[in-house]
């Protein structure tokens, strides 16, 4: 048969089975090389899709020969695609450009069990995105979940381990409301697949639990998703993680939430005709310019850059759902497009930092003094991925702010108002980063324990290949700023998707 028929699986199959794998290669280097293989191989199976995708395919998968709803069923469209694309590339790029980090921070004999856990978050992650069954999600969901735990407490740092008891709380909550929520719509409807739901639950819509359901499964997801004021788990989870796993989850880990919350809201529950698109809106809207502007406001005010940039990510996941509350086309094309560009420009901040932490001990923003002078290469990536962040022109953060802008401006003076948050917003995005930037490039060095030559301490750049690929990162915001045609045309394509599924 065609290879092509069988990418959907291989692209799950693939980091599941090498998960176990790995832990049987104990010498050291060894664990990396196969992970690195594995992920490389991975991205490349999503760019394949996403170029069937955009020449007009959907793939479609049906396990064991069995068609849905009895079977269980994969599916690549625009929106998946996209998604692939972010998750793959993301885990590509972190475990790539953090080698020498993550042997300065996990020891060599532990990093075979590292490298599994990291398969095995990169599987249910694209797990989530690729099946069509809502229990197979929750399967999904809680082998990420669980993967995602053990790689957070990963490093030196055992702060972590508070922080992933309080993840552990909060995702199991949130597991669980999505899983009761299934669990209404299945004794309702009698399927799990999506696609059957939203076919079957118009015959329903007249029995409260469908309300329920819908309630349930939206408050769960939007906790894995982070949106405030859900998101008490994510600054401590992304500050006190290993950097690789920073930079892996912040580009994709929350939304991959937001992709299932929006698939469930626009595909599934529009179907049954309970204004509910309303319902979503009115729900969402609310909490995600409370976001925008809360979590910009207590960036401003961190010391610590990686928790500044954890709060700053809480932010962006309330522009992606602005943007879909508006419930219109072009607002979610703003949002699908937001999450590439946002997904590229926190990728380059974290792994500049995951360079920085090569010769920083600390963190905090005000250690970092003079670094520029001694690491211009990361300084400058750091630079670029905050102009991204900002949304100035030229970057792929622009593209999508403003989209979204043009999407709030139909809604006439209560768009405007909306308007004028998001560019406060960014404002605020304006001053945490030129603060880091200040502090980077125009303060006196600070003397730091690195490497010695006789009795005199010498700050360097950080390894080759961590600096080329922060490098690569960099220059694929100013790239896809200026030539956004690839992710606006997976956008596009999702919003309408999306749109058609709730006409």
């Amino acid at each position: 048969m065609d290879i092509e028929s069988h990418l959907p699986i291989l692209q799950v199959i693939i980091p599941l089975l090498f998960s176990p794998l790995v832990v049987l290669l104990q010498p050291r280097g060894l664990a990396w090389v196969a992970t690195t293989a594995v992920c490389i191989l991975s991205f490349a199976i999503a760019i394949n899709m996403a170029i069937l995708v955009l020449g007009g395919q959907t793939l479609e998968y049906e396990l064991g020969g069995w068609q849905p709803p009895f079977g269980i069923a994969l599916r690549i469209d625009a929106i998946s695609s996209l998604l692939l694309l972010i998750v793959t590339g993301a885990a590509t790029a972190a475990v790539l450009g953090c080698r020498e980090s993550l042997n300065q921070q996990i020891e060599s004999h532990r990093q075979p069990l590292f490298f599994a856990a990291w398969l095995l978050l990169l599987a249910g992650l694209v797990g989530m995105v690729v099946t069509a069954d809502a229990f197979n999600i929750f399967v999904f969901m809680e082998i990420s979940s669980l993967a995602g735990y053990i790689l957070i407490a990963g490093g030196p740092d055992r702060r972590a381990l508070l922080a992933v008891f309080k993840y552990l709380i909060m995702g199991t909550i949130g597991a669980t409301f999505y899983l009761i929520g299934v669990g209404l719509v299945y004794m309702m409807t009698g399927t799990l697949n999506l696609d059957d739901m939203a076919r079957l639950l118009p015959g329903v819509a007249d029995q409260t639990t469908i309300p329920f359901a819908a309630a349930f499964i939206t408050v769960g997801l939007a906790l894995k998703a982070a949106m405030f004021p859900l998101h008490v788990w994510l600054p401590n989870a992304y500050t006190h993680a290993p950097h690789a796993v920073t930079v892996f989850m912040a580009a994709c880990g929350t939304k991959v939430a937001v992709y299932v919350l929006l698939r469930f809201d626009f595909v599934v529950f529009q179907s049954a005709d309970l204004y509910h698109g309303l319902q979503f809106s009115l729900f969402l809207m609310p909490f995600a310019l409370l976001g925008i502007v809360v979590a910009s406001a207590v960036a401003m005010f961190e010391g610590q850059i990686k928790r500044m940039l954890a709060f700053s990510s809480v932010a962006q996941v309330g522009y992606i759902l602005l943007g879909a509350s508006l419930l219109t086309q072009d607002g979610l094309t703003a949002s699908f497009a937001h999450m590439f560009n946002h997904a590229l420009a926190k990728s380059t901040l974290f792994l500049s930092i995951a360079c920085l932490g090569m010769r920083f001990m600390d963190l905090r923003i005000d250690q970092l003094s003079g670094a520029a002078k001694s690491m211009p290469f990361t300084a400058a990536a750091f630079l670029i991925g905050g102009l991204s962040l900002i949304g100035v022109p030229g970057t792929a953060g622009f593209i999508s702010k403003w989209l979204l802008i043009e999407a709030l401006m139909e809604q006439g003076e209560q768009g405007l108002l909306m308007v004028g948050i998001v560019l406060l917003s960014s404002l605020m995005a304006v001053v945490y980063i030129w603060r880091t930037v200040e502090v980077l490039y125009f303060r006196t060095p600070v003397q730091q324990d690195t490497t010695q030559q006789g009795s005199e301490v010498v700050l360097s750049e950080a390894p080759a290949l961590m600096v080329g690929v922060t490098l690569l990162m960099a220059a694929l915001n100013i790239v896809f700023g200026v030539m956004p045609d690839v992710p606006l045309s997976l956008a596009e394509a999702a919003a309408e998707i999306l749109s058609g599924a709730r006409q």
